[in-house]
This record gives structure tokens, sequence and C-alpha cells, in this order.
């Protein structure tokens, strides 16, 4: 099993993030502008409208990212280090709370995911780190839950981390009918 330690742990880019405040913030605004894009349009979303969105021009967005392969990772990888934040975030509530908590949040990485899988290898790497790193984050919650008898025993990381992304997968009528169902799946976790 891993230890918990590792869920504070980020995937690493191959990129550099500026250090000057002012880049930074064009950085963030162009990985915003972009996982907006992509979400609405695909990996093959216009550059040029992402560094409009950004309010940045075309040379900030190639300086930053010189690929568009390297900016959709790095938007991946921002998505899964929000999810990584948000379960260490979730150590604070009590433990079926914090594994709920953070099960919403790892929904709405999904919803992210898909949008960018067409545009990522996902053999790198990269991939495997991102990985490694949503379930080092997620299973000290599930092993804390479980350890309170809140959460079934024969439940693992893997399987949870399976469930919710087959379910989240999955088209619904809209969004309130996603989260009743996914709601159920989380509550057929419990321990009973």
């Amino acid at each position: 099993m891993t230890a918990p330690a590792a869920a504070t742990e980020t995937v690493r880019s191959p990129l550099a993030k500026p250090q000057r405040a002012d880049a930074r913030r064009n950085y963030d605004a162009l990985l915003a502008a972009a996982r907006e894009a992509f979400a609405a349009n695909g990996t093959g979303a216009s550059l040029e409208e992402i560094a409009r969105r950004a309010n940045v021009g075309i040379g900030t967005l190639y300086r930053n990212f010189p690929t568009r392969d390297a900016l959709v990772e790095a938007v991946y990888i921002d998505e899964v280090d929000a999810v990584v934040r948000a379960a260490q975030d979730a150590t604070s509530l009590e433990p079926w709370a914090a594994v709920q908590a953070w099960l919403r949040r790892f929904v709405s990485y999904i919803g992210t995911k898909h949008a960018l899988l067409e545009g990522l290898n996902k053999d790198s790497a990269v991939m495997l780190s991102c990985r490694t790193s949503l379930y080092d984050a997620g299973e000290p919650l599930i092993r804390r839950a479980q350890a309170a008898g809140e959460l079934r025993e024969d439940a693992t990381i893997g399987d949870v981390i399976r469930m919710v992304s087959g379910i989240a997968g999955v088209a619904f009528d809209d969004d309130e009918q996603r989260d009743r169902v996914i709601a159920m799946a989380i509550d057929g976790l419990r321990a009973r």
C-alpha cells in the first residue's frame, strides 16, 4: 500500500512555471482559458482564441506552452493537482464527509479529463504520475473512513475510483440526474 505522505505530492510538469508575478498571472490565465476552451471545443480549440480569452498575445501562449500538447498536458496536470489538494483539504472533515467531498471534486475532474483525453498520451510518464497521485491522495481518506467503520472494508481506492469514473462518464439527462446517481453510488460505499 502507498504511504499517506505521498498524497502531499503534486505532479510535476516538464515545463517550468514562471516565477515573476506578472508572468505567473499570464500562465494561470492561459490555463484557465485553455480549460474552458477545451471543455467547450475539445483539445483542437483554437490557440489564438485561448490567448484572446486569457487576454494575452499568442507569443505569450507559445512562450509558456511551446506546443498544443504541452498546453493540454499542463491543463491536465493542473486539474490533477486540484484534486490532490481537495483530498488534503478534506482531511479536516469527519471521515465519511471527507470521502464524499473528495469524490465530488473527483467527479468534476472526470469531466475535464474526458475533454482532454484525446490530446494526451495515455502511456506517458506524466499520465502514470497523475494516476499515482490521484490514488495516493484518495487512499488515506478511504482508509480513514474504513477505520471509522463508515466505509465498506472490502473497498479499495481502485474500486472507488473505477466506480465513480464509470458513472461520471455516462451521459445523463442533466446535472441533477448525474449528481443523484453518483450520490447513490457513493452511498453504496457505506458500511452496513
